[in-house]
């Protein structure tokens, strides 16, 4: 009989669990996660900050479903260390886990930029729901908040907060938000609206320190500007944890090297997720997440399944307002594009020698699934924009 173990509970680990139990009936699956809940949307976590849905309602796997696959699922349970000689992880209790295959699907964690003061009292990041509890206790105490960092959650966390009544102001190093998504007239837009929401910004600004003595008390930006606030969210991009690469002397650059097979160097261990590195990409889209999970737990299971790649793409609400993106979004203007703009509406096709190589699509992602086909199958544009840009 197999032993499975899969160390993290996400989008990744939880597909991979489901098509090795699919594939093998006998096989004995057990899943470590630190969190103490079941996996869940973490993209919602901001509407447990603004009180809007219970934590409950995040779970997208009831235990009651990991009893029905036979999967032996351990919450609160944080690994430290792994021995890939012995086969086995240990957990901080001390706990011995064995396998025969391995998969590593422990996501990413939060990138905190070396600054000072960012080990005050009051200053958070959000990735987790332990995190938004923190958040959501804190906010009882104070009126402001600054974001440091435009990136998605924290926007969206901004959101939850003006919600609660918070002032928000979003310090940004980018001359724009969410420059991965979108180009300057896209991010303009959506500053504007988000402007008329009531928050303010301070883009292609730069944190100095975080002042107080224990506990925040405001930002200092470089050129002399202080921000006064009672909590710091920094939310500035994330990093794949890579230390069990390191335990296990896993090839890893940005993320642990897999190939096609979401294998890595070491042939009875896996990774997939944010944690993965396929051809020099960390994605960290929950897509790709998906389907690295699915693919690695057919190998796991003596399946023949190949990866690839993900065509990069993503589908946000950003503070209520769709946002989605895929390919080459061309903030430069190398490229050819059409761009259909009205009000809060913004979308851009990015063409290249007549084919659709990058879109944008704010305010209405209606066609979106249709554009990142486009983008893969690097169709004939004249065929396919004019119906993507419409309605």
């Amino acid at each position: 009989m197999k032993r499975y173990l899969i160390i993290g509970n996400g989008v990744a680990g939880t597909t991979a669990a489901e098509q090795i139990r699919k594939l093998d009936k006998e096989g004995t699956i057990t899943m470590l996660t630190e969190e103490d809940l079941p996996f869940y949307y973490r993209i919602r976590l901001p509407e447990v900050i603004a009180g809007d849905v219970q934590e409950e309602k995040l779970v997208a796997r009831k235990e009651t479903w990991y009893v029905d696959q036979a999967i032996d699922l351990r919450l609160r349970t944080r690994v430290v260390g792994a021995e890939s000689g012995k086969k086995t992880v240990t957990s901080e209790k001390g706990e011995k886990f064995p396998f025969d295959t391995l998969l590593i699907a422990t996501g990413s964690s939060c990138f905190v930029p070396p600054m000072k003061g960012s080990e005050k009292k009051g200053v958070f990041t959000l990735r987790s729901i332990r995190d938004a509890r923190e958040i959501s206790d804190w906010a009882r105490k104070i009126e402001s908040v600054v974001l440091i960092g435009g990136g998605l959650l924290g926007l969206e966390a901004g959101k939850g907060l003006r919600k609660l009544g918070k002032n928000v102001t979003v310090v940004e190093f980018f001359p724009r938000l969410l420059p991965r998504q979108l180009d300057v007239e896209g991010a303009a837009r959506l500053q504007r609206i988000m402007e008329d929401m009531g928050f303010s910004f301070r883009l292609g600004a730069r944190t100095q320190e975080i002042t107080g003595e224990d506990r925040v008390n405001g930002v200092s930006l470089e050129g002399g500007e202080i921000l006064p606030c009672g909590m710091v969210v920094i939310s500035a991009g994330v990093r794949p944890n890579l230390s069990l690469a390191k335990e296990l002397d896993l090839g890893h650059d940005k993320g642990i090297k897999v190939d096609e097979r979401l294998c890595t160097t070491n042939p009875e261990v896996y990774a997939a997720g944010d944690v993965a590195e396929f051809r020099g990409i960390p994605y960290g889209i929950w897509p790709a997440a998906m389907e690295q999970g699915r693919i690695a737990g057919i190998n796991m299971a003596g399946g023949n399944a190949v990866y690839g790649g993900t065509t990069p793409a993503s589908t946000l609400k950003v503070v209520g307002i769709d946002v989605a993106s895929a390919g080459d979004i061309d903030p430069e203007g190398k490229f050819e594009s059409r761009v259909v703009s009205s009000g809060n509406l913004y979308k851009k096709a990015v063409l290249d020698q007549n084919r659709i190589i990058g879109c944008i699509m704010l305010g209405d992602t209606s066609n979106f699934g249709k554009a990142v086909k486009a983008i893969a199958a690097k169709e004939d544009a004249s065929a396919v924009v004019d119906s993507i840009l419409g309605g």
